[in-house]
């Protein structure tokens, strides 16, 4: 597995290169947004730890181009603690986000976790059947969601919460029990991030604003699937 780690902080940069190298994986490495941009494009990594104060592009606008050819699961790197400046990273395609100062073995356990999430899953030695709700198909050995007769592209965690919602599909879930399933773990402002995941989620799927037809907000409790399930 190749991680890229975009920092301008060579200190910082060392240190989670040094970590991930032990750990087994690959490292790449840019200082600046273009540099990163360009490096998803040749390098193909599996997964970009990306930080937000960067030089010219700042980590925002950096994830907004990568999210325009590429799904590829990223974890922003901020010193920002406003809940509403962690969010914005989310709401323009970032998986998740950790606080700095941090461990580097919490950012090692959370690339774990999202790949976890990325890995097609295999069942028995089989590929696992195809879910479908409606009109919504998911393939999950290519991770391959067809709405309507299309295929759109979710980042691995708008994938892995659209999965379960099919998997229970009578099951209301509460913000906390999404963030621990999709996740594998919960943090301080979780409530946003899940409503942040479910905003994009509901943008691909093709939702209009109002009544959503595919997810349904339970009101003081969460989310769950709305309609009903074919045959």
């Amino acid at each position: 597995m190749k991680v890229l780690v975009v920092d301008d902080d060579e200190k910082i940069l060392k240190v989670l290169v040094t970590y991930l190298n032990k750990e087994g994986y690959l490292t790449e490495t840019a200082q600046d947004g273009l540099s990163a941009i360009a490096k998803v494009d040749k390098e193909k990594p599996d997964i970009v730890l990306l930080d937000v104060m960067l030089p010219g592009m700042d980590g925002w606008g950096v994830c907004k181009e990568i999210r325009r050819s590429s799904n590829v699961p990223i974890i922003m790197l901020t010193a920002r603690v406003e809940e509403a400046d962690r969010i914005i990273g989310l709401e323009i395609g970032a998986d998740d986000y950790v606080t700095k100062p941090f461990s580097p073995r919490e950012v090692i356990a959370r690339i774990r976790a999202i790949l976890r999430r990325v890995q097609p899953v295999e069942q028995k030695g089989e590929m696992q059947a195809v879910l479908q709700f409606g009109d919504l198909i998911l393939q999950p050995h290519n991770h391959n969601v067809i709405v309507r007769g299309t295929t759109i592209e979710l980042t691995p965690t708008e994938y892995k919460m659209l999965e379960l919602f099919i998997e229970h599909p009578k099951q209301v879930f509460s913000r906390l029990q999404l963030i621990e399933k999709v996740q594998g773990y919960t943090f301080e402002g979780y409530e946003r991030t899940v409503d942040s995941h479910i905003k994009n989620l509901r943008k691909k799927l093709g939702e209009p604003l109002g009544e959503s037809p595919y997810i349904k907000t339970v009101y003081g409790v969460g989310y769950k699937l709305a309609g009903e399930q074919h045959a």
